[in-house]
């Protein structure tokens, strides 16, 4: 309800206690600014991190003011930075793709299988399949090297097709297996069929047995399938555990952005991926006695009392608007410092 005390956004908590920080909003709402601050802080409170932007925009550079680019980049002390190009990624994937099935194929179809890969590098959800794999190796490879990794991600639209595929890519690749599995068992029931040969030991592992009985073909594409399979299972574990995973929302006290974040927290948690709260930015100064701003700062006011009403049980963090643009290490570091400040209940 409108006026209800809610509950302040505990940033220092929030960077201390994950490992993976995804920072999100409706794009121009300034979550590269945010994302870049809390990674500064978190940096500068001694853990080593890793800040990945997966928009395909990139302001992650602007932010710093410096380039960045695909490979990582050391921005501070602890601070290394990345930017993730999805066209780069996409056609990387589906190479390799080509590549792991050349060796399941016949010419002829590695021509076939060529020509599909082309036609796939413009279908739908190509992109974010690519970047999926990229992030879920990445974040693979990052817990031995960072203690926090924080994602500037895309749009919002953008980002919960993201988070939403490695449900789906798990559910796809199961599905292949146990596809290429059944066709491999129907295989071995009719060499047991043929004379001379002899039935296997029925005590051995199940799976042992499986893979033991195809040829090297059939075992080369299954055990390629299980480990895609594997991997997707294991990145939507990470992103639905809530001791190491959580979504902080950047918004602004408009109208639109209100009602895309309402939209995607609920969407972020019908997936089970934890939502920790929301930054709102860019909240006016007090009435300075200037009669547009005191009708700019009641409409503002109205737009909270919105929020409250829409997102009420979400932790917030309030941050006003600055007189100036936020770029570079010292403005970012003074972002971040009142980030971590003692917050105030929005």
């Amino acid at each position: 309800m409108p006026g209800t005390k809610t509950p302040a956004l505990n940033v220092p908590a929030l960077i201390r206690q994950h490992r993976l920080l995804l920072v999100g909003g409706k794009g121009g709402v300034g979550k590269t600014t945010m994302a870049s601050a809390l990674a500064l802080a978190a940096a500068q409170q001694g853990q080593r991190v890793l800040l990945v932007s997966t928009d395909p925009a990139h302001s992650l550079a602007d932010a710093f003011d410096r380039p960045i680019g695909g490979q990582e980049t050391a921005l501070a002390e602890r601070l290394t930075a990345l930017e993730i190009d999805p066209d780069r990624e996409t056609d990387a994937y589906l190479n390799r793709v080509l590549e792991q099935m050349r060796g399941f194929t016949t010419p002829d179809q590695q021509r076939e299988l060529a020509r599909q890969m082309n036609l796939t590098r413009q279908s739908p959800g190509a992109e974010e399949a690519a970047l999926l794999e990229r992030l879920a190796r990445l974040l693979e490879d990052a817990r031995e090297r960072f203690d926090l990794v924080v994602l500037d991600t895309a749009p919002t639209g953008h980002t919960l097709r993201l988070l939403s595929l490695p449900e789906i890519m798990a559910a796809w690749t199961d599905g292949l297996l146990r596809h290429n599995e059944r066709a491999a068992q129907l295989g071995k029931v009719l060499g047991h069929l043929t004379p001379g040969r002899d039935l296997d030991s029925p005590m051995g592992s199940p799976q042992q047995d499986a893979l033991a009985s195809m040829d090297a073909r059939t075992r080369g594409l299954t055990e390629t399938l299980r480990q895609r399979q594997h991997l997707f299972h294991r990145t939507r574990r990470l992103l639905m555990d809530p001791a190491h995973t959580a979504f902080v929302f950047v918004m602004t006290p408009e109208k639109l952005p209100i009602l895309e974040t309402e939209r995607a927290v609920s969407s972020l948690q019908a997936h089970q991926i934890p939502v920790a709260g929301i930054i709102i930015n860019r909240v006016l100064p007090q009435d300075t006695g200037s009669a547009f701003m005191h009708a700019r700062g009641q409409r503002q006011q109205r737009h909270l009392d919105d929020i409250d009403q829409r997102l009420g049980t979400l932790p917030r963090r309030q941050i006003a608007l600055m007189a100036d643009d936020v770029q570079g290490l010292a403005a970012l570091s003074a972002l971040g410092a009142e980030l971590l400040g003692s917050a105030q209940s929005a």
